[in-house]
């Protein structure tokens, strides 16, 4: 059956699933959400956010929630059912939430509604899926999850420097560095370090279980994995590693969106801003150990490598997966290595980047409804 002259398709439809909160309309990143919304507009996409209280995989209409300019808030009005489901639900606590997983299983069991990236990493998930992959191996640091005592001997006394990072850690919070002390007269073998109120503590140690109890003490109780260190590249004493933004394309398939570079601060063990980091140019700072025409070779590799780790982790989970930040580091002879990947990427604020990351968000939603459609 054709359309009439007063008859329109109904445009395709995208939801940004987030939760309901008790002080403002609902959680996530506002200004993200209305900037997908805005990109959507211009490709033709309806976008507009919903809660999980009021989805419903049922109806033909649910009520979701569209920006007014006009009044300058959000509205919450019905909205037809959507085609594409983008998970943008801050938290892991939130994400497990039972009501939660009950709108997330139903939108994976759907055959009507695509939805991508069901839920965050789980970072020893990741390492054992990439470590037991042929492709994915050689970009892996040699990783051990933190059972028992020996877990931490392992590999204390296979380098020189170790990471204690949380299973299900974001932002760098939780991170705490092991280094093998070489000066004399030091309090112990090894020094622990660990950012607390900002400032980074120290403790000294002369063996795995002394550290072992210490790092017991300021885990929270969370799980957490051990990491060989790597020996950094860096700028001018400070090392740094780059945040590579691997996203889908409107023919559905792998791609670098951009690259940007995290700078260590001042005596910080990690590179995330959050915890005092900076942004800097990735081709700069590689330049400046490398050479220009080298730096130019080993960003081309990191490309190539995020896509095949981006390739892996995705067949790896059974999971739909739309985008994906990555960590990586490239080491003082130019090796290239894998540290972590979120599934629910923050803004990049490299103004390039953060423009391709929408648009390419609105692409792939359309490539999957077109997809469908031709079925």
């Amino acid at each position: 059956m054709g359309f009439t002259l007063h008859e329109r398709a109904p445009k395709p439809t995208l939801a940004i699933l987030t939760v309901k909160d008790s002080s403002r309309v609902f959680r996530g990143n506002l200004d993200n959400f209305l900037d997908l919304i805005k990109t959507g507009e211009r490709y033709g996409l309806d976008v507009y956010v919903v809660t999980t209280k009021d989805f419903s995989i049922s109806n033909s209409e649910m009520y979701g929630y569209r920006f007014r300019p006009s009044a300058n808030k959000w509205s919450r009005e019905l909205v037809p059912s959507p085609q594409v489901v983008y998970n943008r639900i801050p938290y892991r606590k939130m994400e497990m939430r039972p009501e939660v997983q009950q709108t997330i299983q139903a939108c994976k069991r759907s055959t009507s509604i695509h939805l991508f990236n069901p839920s965050f990493f789980n970072k020893w998930t990741l390492f054992s899926w990439l470590n037991n992959a042929k492709e994915s191996k050689p970009f892996m640091p040699d990783t051990l999850q933190m059972k028992e005592v020996s877990d931490l001997s392992q590999l204390l006394q296979k380098h020189p420097v170790l990471y204690l990072k949380p299973v299900k850690g974001k932002a760098g919070m939780g991170i705490m560095r092991i280094d093998r002390v070489t000066t004399k007269g030091s309090n112990g073998q090894y020094r622990l370090s660990r950012l607390e109120d900002k400032k980074m503590v120290y403790s000294y140690h002369n063996g795995s279980e002394d550290i072992w109890h210490d790092w017991e003490r300021h885990s929270g109780g969370q799980d957490y994995i051990v990491q060989q260190g790597i020996a950094l590249t860096r700028f001018k004493e400070r090392a740094y590693d780059l945040r590579a933004l691997v996203q889908k394309t409107a023919r559905g398939e792998w791609s670098v969106s951009g690259i940007g570079a995290r700078v260590a601060g001042k005596a910080s063990i990690t590179t995330h801003v959050p915890r005092g980091g900076s942004i800097d140019e990735p081709r700069k700072l590689l330049a400046y150990v490398f050479g220009p025409k080298e730096a130019k070779n080993i960003l081309k590799r990191v490309r190539q490598a995020a896509i095949t780790l981006a390739t892996q982790i995705e067949k790896s989970s059974g999971n739909p997966l739309g985008e994906m930040s990555m960590d990586i580091g490239v080491d003082t002879s130019g090796h290239i290595w894998f540290f972590e990947a979120n599934s629910k990427p923050m803004k990049f604020d490299e103004p390039q980047i953060r423009q391709k990351s929408l648009e390419r968000i609105i692409q792939y939603s359309l490539h999957l409804i077109n997809n469908r459609r031709r079925r």
